[in-house]
């Protein structure tokens, strides 16, 4: 009997979920976790709501609601909907989880062990109309790379090229169109993907059952231009996991969260943490660490195409630069 542990990319709290979501990656993940049961093999199917950033700010605003109490009732209306299609998921998370949390900040604090964050000062975009900074999707423009207008702060939707505010032409403001915008300092935490560039280079070409769009993509960000950027982890948010060196305080961040691309994809391990804690199962660890059982386990993801990136690249980069089996 083979073991698979299937994931479905965690859709954001932002509102009811469209078919597009439901067609993209749920619903083809449930059909092969009934497809491997049905085989007789031992299956964990996992899923969750993306709870953090920037998007669960502005829908709780615009709702009228704290963004907890929006997050709590959005989860429970998603869990609903799933349930209504008998979607088979084993567990159906929450990012915001207390497992998420500790589990993001634990991952954080052995990568920094590792030598693998940087601080950086840096200039980021500052609304005065706003009386705020700016980041992902507080702020629109124009994409350098594509010339589309509605690019994000964080990545262009139409090209998938991940962004900073600054790069963008002609930003304004999502908050209140305000395009009087200036720079200003402030500090924030880098994951020094570039160091890890040949370890990802080996792990994707170790990947020889991927599709070839997902390696083609992975490749791409890893090798063109200038190669594989560090990437910023931190965010000037109020809303998402406050950044920690494991347990301990991270001095001079203490007003910072966490960026929701570093978060949202350990819920995945953390949704497992959930399910036992839940009691709907028991061990999570041999689905995931290999020095406890995990080393036969298939993993196999569903997302779309613009989750490429940080699945294939960020993510991996999480994992295997904090050393953890």
């Amino acid at each position: 009997m083979a073991r698979h542990l299937i994931t479905s990319a965690i859709p954001y709290i932002n509102g009811i979920k469209h078919l597009g979501n439901l067609i993209g990656s749920q619903l083809p993940a449930d059909l092969f976790a009934r497809y491997q049961r049905a085989r007789g093999h031992e299956v964990l199917f996992l899923c969750a709501t993306d709870e953090h950033g920037t998007p669960a700010e502005l829908a709780a605003a615009k709702a009228g609601q704290p963004v907890a109490q929006y997050c709590a009732e959005m989860h429970e209306v998603q869990s609903k909907i799933a349930a209504g299609f008998r979607l088979s998921f084993d567990h159906f998370g929450r990012s915001s989880s207390a497992q998420n949390h500790r589990l993001t900040q634990h991952f954080a604090g052995r990568l920094a062990e590792a030598g693998l964050i940087r601080e950086v000062a840096e200039k980021q975009m500052y609304s005065p109309t706003d009386g705020r900074y700016l980041p992902d999707r507080y702020i629109e423009g124009t994409c350098p790379n594509c010339g589309f207008e509605d690019a994000r702060g964080d990545q262009c939707d139409n090209c998938t090229k991940q962004l900073d505010p600054t790069d963008l032409i002609n930003p304004r403001s999502t908050i209140s169109g305000a395009t009087d915008l200036e720079e200003r300092e402030t500090k924030h935490l880098y994951l020094a993907q570039s160091q890890m560039r040949d370890q990802l280079q080996a792990w994707i070409d170790s990947k020889t059952d991927w599709p070839v769009l997902t390696t083609s993509i992975a490749k791409k960000w890893l090798n063109d231009g200038d190669g594989l950027q560090d990437r910023g982890i931190t965010r000037d948010l109020d809303w998402g996991i406050p950044v920690r060196k494991g347990a301990q305080p991270w001095p001079g961040m203490e007003d910072k969260v966490f960026y929701v691309w570093f978060d949202a994809p350990i819920e995945y391990i953390a949704a497992a943490q959930e399910w036992q804690d839940a009691g709907k199962g028991s061990d999570w660890e041999r689905w995931w660490r290999t020095d406890k059982g995990a080393q036969d386990v298939t993993y196999t993801q569903f997302m779309g195409k613009d989750n490429v990136p940080f699945h294939t690249l960020s993510f991996p980069a999480t994992i295997l630069g904090s050393g953890e089996p």
